[in-house]
Parts: C-alpha cells; sequence; structure tokens
C-alpha cells in the first residue's frame, strides 16, 4: 500500500502574521506542536516574546519577530530575520488581519484604507515576499501558503460589508496565486473560519445581537479554534503536496 502522508511538520519553517493573540497564537502553538521551526510575527513585542517563552518552555523552536504588515519594508526584515535563524520559510499563514465594523454608510475612509492595507495588501505582500524566496532558493515545491478567509469571504455579514468585501477578496488571492506559481510547485489555499470566540469579538458575541446571530446557526453554537487544526495541519504539510487553489468552508455549517 502507498505511504499515507502524516502531519509531522519536522523540518518545517513557518511564519505566522499576526501572531501575538487569537487565532495566529493558536496556530504558532500547533505547528510548533507539530515539529515546525516558527516564526511568529506581529507588532506587540511583549506578547510575541510572551508566545515565544511558553513554545520554548514546551520543546518548541520559535523566533519572535515584530512586524508591521502595512509596511513592506518590514515584511521583508521579518523574512530576512526568520532566514537567520533557521532558514528559507517553507511555510506561511498570512492571519494578520483587522475589522472595521459598522453600516458602510457611516464608515470613514481612513478606517476603509487601513482594513484594505492590512486585509488586502498585507496578505498578498506576505504571500509574494514568501513565493519570491522560495523560487530563487529552488525551493518552491515545498512551497505551503495558507491565506485567513473568512465565513464572509462568500456571504456578507451583516454590519461587516468592508470586512467581507476584503475577505472575500482574499479567496480569490489565494486562487489567482495560486494558478500564477503551480509551476514553481507553490501551494496556495485559504481557510475560511467560522464565528470563533477571541479577544477582538467576545464582547459583541456575549451580547444580546450575538447570542441571537450564534442561535441562528444549524448548531447553534460558535466554533473552537482547535477546529481547525488538523485542515491546517493538513495544508501546511507535505500531505497538501496535490492541494492548491482550495478555498475551504471550516465554519462549522454557520452559513448553511
Amino acid at each position: 500500500m502507498p505511504d499515507i502522508p502524516s502531519n509531522d511538520l519536522t523540518g518545517r519553517i513557518a511564519l505566522i502574521t499576526g501572531a501575538s493573540s487569537g487565532l495566529g497564537a493558536h496556530f504558532a502553538r500547533l505547528l510548533a506542536g507539530a515539529g515546525a521551526k516558527v516564526v511568529i510575527g506581529a507588532r506587540r513585542k511583549d506578547r510575541l516574546e510572551a508566545l515565544a517563552k511558553e513554545i520554548r518552555d514546551a520543546g518548541g523552536e520559535v523566533e519572535p519577530v515584530v512586524m508591521d504588515v502595512e509596511d513592506e519594508a518590514s515584511i521583508a526584515a521579518a523574512f530576512d530575520a526568520a532566514e537567520k535563524a533557521f532558514g528559507v520559510v517553507d511555510t506561511v499563514i498570512a492571519n494578520a488581519g483587522l475589522n472595521s465594523a459598522g453600516p458602510a454608510l457611516e464608515l470613514e475612509a481612513d478606517a476603509l484604507n487601513q482594513l484594505v492595507r492590512v486585509n488586502i495588501q498585507g496578505v498578498y505582500l506576505t504571500a509574494r515576499e514568501a513565493a519570491r524566496r522560495l523560487i530563487a532558493a529552488e525551493k518552491g515545491e515545498r512551497g505551503r501558503i495558507i491565506l485567513l478567509g473568512s465565513i464572509g469571504s462568500h456571504r456578507p455579514l451583516a454590519g461587516l460589508t468592508a470586512y467581507s468585501m476584503s475577505k472575500a477578496a482574499v479567496a480569490m488571492m489565494g486562487k489567482g496565486l495560486a494558478r500564477e506559481w503551480a509551476r514553481y510547485g507553490v501551494n496556495v489555499n485559504t481557510i475560511c473560519p467560522g464565528w470563533i470566540a477571541t479577544e477582538l469579538n467576545t464582547d459583541w458575541l456575549e451580547s444580546e445581537g450575538g447570542r441571537k446571530l450564534v442561535k441562528s446557526f444549524p448548531k447553534r453554537r460558535l466554533m473552537a479554534a482547535n477546529d481547525l487544526d488538523a485542515a491546517v495541519l493538513m495544508l501546511a504539510g507535505e500531505a497538501s503536496r496535490g492541494v492548491t487553489g482550495g478555498v475551504f468552508e471550516l465554519d462549522d455549517g454557520q452559513s448553511l
């Protein structure tokens, strides 16, 4: 019988953006626990250092890097730091993102511009930097790039039109980059999580509107971060050798 690919990430070098909290920190722990050397990037240095200590205490290898995805030079510097610490990054989770809540009639242009810079441009530049370096190092076949979409990638979320728009762009971005880079062997996929409680949305989810939203889901519950683990591990490693351009709805049926 043929060998069944495992989710062991030993030997992989992963960079995760937006890693100082929420899903980014969760993915950092996950990949480090699976054997990857992990570079954690975000703007909050104190949070990064605390997470790095936690990962090291658990036996993982990690390098914290202050990184702002709105700044192309900062992105390049993060990849430089990753290469100095561990070598060429072959696995990326472009997780950094933000939300600008409120009706479209009221959203200020500055807030919209920042959302586009972080949620679209930042994801694009992060993925591109990874691909450029993998291709230059002739390591494209090892490339695994995971973009963070959302349940909002394929349905508009009430009061979150701009956010939903940005995540729809990420889903199309993943398909486009996958097509462009397939000849080099770089795989690009997008995961679209449903509602998961994080420090950014917990207060709203506990409000009357948030509780009403959860009751509208088929399973009447929020997801847990670890509901994403199996898919992320697969897409980050050798098991996804034949998977690229995918947009995966991992939302516990919330969008049904």
